[in-house]
């Protein structure tokens, strides 16, 4: 398997923490060979889906394991699949940002918890019909955890 990167971050936050993501504004900006018209539309949406590669992660580190979430002994110890944490296998985020707007080859959001120069693999918009029908569940220990996360 093969990917490559569509586009770049483009934002102030230049280290890997795990909280206050919600002032952060980036810039979505397409890679040298990507046609700026491959955005055409993304304006008539509000949210999009960014779904990048975590490529600041030590692969030591990047493996499927069960442990505390933010190795906060407190809380329960859980899956690596049942965590929302960088150190994935894959190193694959996903997020859904706000749009703010779009010029030309670049895409401005808010809400991505993606550092400065992360590569990002693909945007797609969000649409009703794809989110989630019913009620969505979570565990009481999510909260704590996503207390700072925007803040």
């Amino acid at each position: 398997m093969e990917v490559h990167p569509i586009a770049f971050v483009k934002n102030e936050r230049k280290e890997i923490e795990d909280d206050f993501w919600g002032t952060v504004i980036s810039c979505i900006e397409l890679a040298d060979g990507i046609p700026a018209n491959s955005l055409d539309g993304i304006e008539e949406f509000s949210h999009l889906n960014i779904i990048f590669y975590m490529d600041q992660v030590k692969d030591e580190k990047a493996v499927p394991q069960c442990r505390h979430p933010r190795n906060n002994i407190s809380l329960p110890k859980i899956g690596t699949y049942a965590q929302r944490n960088k150190n994935r296998p894959n190193k694959i985020g996903l997020t859904t940002v706000e749009f703010i707007k779009r010029e030309g080859n670049r895409v401005w959001v808010k809400n991505l918890d993606a550092i400065d120069g992360t590569p990002i693999l693909d945007v797609k918009p969000v649409m009703q019909e794809y989110l989630p029908k019913g009620t969505i569940k979570q565990p009481k220990w999510t909260k704590e955890i996503m207390r700072n996360y925007w803040g």
